[in-house]
């Protein structure tokens, strides 16, 4: 079986097939209780097969054990895995995926990589999902989009580049490909070329911002303390594009955004910020989080239902292009450590230190 997500099991029936077949498939996916023995097991277990009639079946552990069940000592159903280990096996499976698309060979399927990893794939899938933020599908199609891009910025022919990736048409790259390279593959890869970007300056008590639009909304706010340093980020963001300053168009724009960074509350700014699935959902989420409070990059991945994925989370935060109007300031160690940021730990601290006396 070759599909990103196995089928459900729907029906008891379904269930005690699997049970009496002793399918090690479907481990994780659901849990079979005796009520003679008072134990619950995986569907794998090598135990003697139950009466069906003495057979009652649970979607986790906790409800299993919270029937009053104890957990099967020969299967051990509730042992878990550590965070360590399925990062791990997560990580080999990543790799295995980043060399196969290297190498131009064909991706692993689920199958085999929840295989090589000793998991079943329902199993395997939820992990990957939970570690990395996004299914084995995704991550390949993340891989192959990054391969196009970097060839695109290296000048290299669209379709050549498409094709190198491993993409087998045209046609199934171009259907995502503006949302995953964040604008035209050909404006892409002459770096920005076709693209117009109007920007202007303003003066805060956290320094200076430049503020950067394109036709469809702001593309960045950026802090700093130099006007060059501010240019050249916003170069090499967009290294062809052509940068206009338009301080007289941008006026009202750049008010806008000062007087959010010296009085945070909700905005009405049009951002156009385009990034992975995975980081406009943590983006989302910051969005939410009022000014005069913090959120840790864990209860974000748990936001976003991806509890085990706080690194992407945290890297989802550093990639964010518009300071303040996405408030990744806002987010903080489990400890309440004020940890780093893309425009410096004391503009955070400074911006954090403001939103609580407002």
């Amino acid at each position: 079986m070759t599909a990103d997500i196995p089928v459900h099991m729907e029906t008891d029936e379904q269930r005690w097939r699997a049970v009496a077949t002793r399918d090690k498939s479907v481990d994780g996916r659901f849990y079979y209780a005796v009520r003679t023995t008072g134990i619950y097991c995986k569907p794998s277990c090598p135990s003697r097969l139950p009466n069906r009639s003495n057979v009652t079946f649970h979607d986790t552990i906790e409800g299993a054990e919270e029937a009053g069940f104890r957990a099967c000592k020969r299967c051990r159903p509730d042992a878990v895995l550590s965070e360590g280990a399925e990062s791990q096996a997560v990580t080999a499976a990543a790799r295995m995926i980043e060399e196969a698309i290297a190498r131009e060979c064909k991706v692993p399927g689920l199958d085999a990589l929840a295989a090589k990893a000793g998991f079943s794939m329902f199993h395997f899938h939820r992990m990957f999902k939970s570690v990395l933020g996004v299914t084995p599908k995704a991550y390949e199609a993340a891989i192959r989009a990054r391969r196009v891009g970097a060839a695109l910025n290296d000048g290299g022919r669209v379709t050549d580049a498409i094709y190198d990736a491993g993409y087998s048409s045209s046609s199934r790259f171009y259907e995502t490909a503006t949302a995953r390279l964040g604008m035209a593959p050909r404006a892409r890869r002459d770096g920005g070329d076709g693209e117009t970007i109007r920007y202007a300056f303003g003066e805060t008590t956290l320094g200076r911002v430049l503020v950067a639009e394109t036709g469809r909304g702001v593309c960045a706010i950026q802090l700093g303390t130099r006007d060059a340093d501010l240019v050249a980020e916003l170069t090499l963001r967009f290294p062809k594009a052509t940068l206009v300053v338009d301080a007289a168009n941008l006026a009202d724009r750049v008010v806008a955004v000062v007087a959010l960074i010296e009085k945070p509350g909700p905005h009405q700014l049009p951002l156009d910020v385009r990034g992975t699935a995975f980081q406009e959902q943590v983006w989302q989420a910051l969005q939410s989080i009022p000014a005069g409070e913090t959120a840790t990059y864990t209860k974000i991945a748990v936001a976003v239902g991806r509890p085990k994925a706080v690194r992407a989370v945290a890297a989802a935060c550093a990639a964010n292009p518009t300071a303040v109007a996405i408030p990744c300031h806002r987010v903080v160690r489990s400890n309440g450590d004020v940890s780093g940021y893309r425009w410096g730990v004391a503009r955070k601290t400074k911006l954090l230190t403001r939103e609580r006396k407002k």
